[in-house]
């Protein structure tokens, strides 16, 4: 075991029906050395996808969602069919190796090096950032313009909104931002005033009875986290929609929160200089249930 695992699945293609198991597939190899083409697409355009896999208790998380998310990425991005059975198989053993039962597996694919069409392949696993002091005290959030409206997705499709893609460039420089202006995340909002995600995660919203998340048809990812969260509110007796937000509704919330597979649940205290009801049972309940989950 060791504080990091990396396995190389080889190749990312299906194999043939009666060929070998995708576990065959797999090497272990060193993280702490170099394992990646330099000339790698990945590396050098940001040409690929990829998904972040929590692990709570040794237990891999959302597997199949994220395994769904993935395919839809690849095909938006027209990469080659993807093995999902050693895909799993890679991310579980990532988790496995690793001397820590909770930390997050990140499942890289890319369209590898130019020319050869041939998909790189690999899962990391890693201790991720500790996130309890905004779990439980929670964060001050900025809304920040996203550059495009709501309908890009439909409008613009080469763009790619809704894959979840390794150009994150911009949503290092949105999170930046928010640390210039005293914030530690940020919310996206359309040029047309609708509300969309954070730079890493998604947003949701209690209004009365009812939680609330931005319908994905804006160009944004359909969040993991997000659904099973659903769930547990909806076992609580709470209600669930899937709408359009306007910005404006955000400052009369009953609460605001974001979600990810790796902070699992964080309430929004402050948002735009603004302070916002924070119900700390309720969260702490749904935290818990979160970092309860198996798959």
């Amino acid at each position: 075991m060791t504080d990091a695992t990396l396995v190389i699945i080889d190749p990312a293609t299906p194999l043939p029906a009666g060929t070998a198991a995708p576990e065959d597939r797999l090497r272990v190899l060193d993280p702490q050395q170099p394992q990646i083409n330099v000339t790698d697409l990945g590396v050098t355009r940001g040409d690929g996808i990829f998904e972040t896999f929590g692990v709570v208790g040794g237990d891999v998380q959302a597997v199949q969602p994220h395994l769904q998310r993935l395919q839809r990425s690849a095909r938006m991005l027209e990469l080659p069919e993807l093995d999902l059975d050693a895909i799993e198989q890679a991310v579980r053993l990532a988790a496995r190796l690793h001397e820590r039962d909770d930390v997050l597996v990140k499942l890289i694919i890319t369209r590898g090096i130019e020319g050869l069409e041939q998909p790189t392949a690999w899962a990391y696993a890693f201790v991720g950032d500790d996130y309890s002091h905004r779990q439980h005290h929670g964060m001050k959030v900025v809304t920040l313009d996203r550059g495009y409206p709501r309908d890009i997705a439909k409008t613009s499709p080469w763009l790619l909104q809704g894959a979840k893609t390794l150009s994150y460039a911009v949503n290092k420089a949105a999170l930046r931002e928010a640390h210039r202006r005293g914030a530690e995340d940020v919310i996206f909002v359309s040029t047309d005033g609708y509300v969309l995600e954070g730079p890493t995660s998604t947003v949701i919203m209690k209004v009365g009875d009812v939680f609330v998340t931005p319908r994905t048809d804006q160009g944004i990812l359909e969040g993991t986290t997000q659904a099973a969260l659903f769930g547990i509110v909806a076992s609580l007796g709470f209600g669930t929609d899937y709408r359009y937000v306007r910005r404006s509704e955000l400052d009369q919330v009953d609460g605001l929160w974001s979600v990810s597979s790796g902070q699992q649940i964080t309430p929004v205290i402050n948002l735009d200089g603004t302070d916002l009801p924070y119900d700390r049972e309720l969260t702490q309940t749904i935290l818990k249930r979160l970092q309860s989950r198996t798959s």
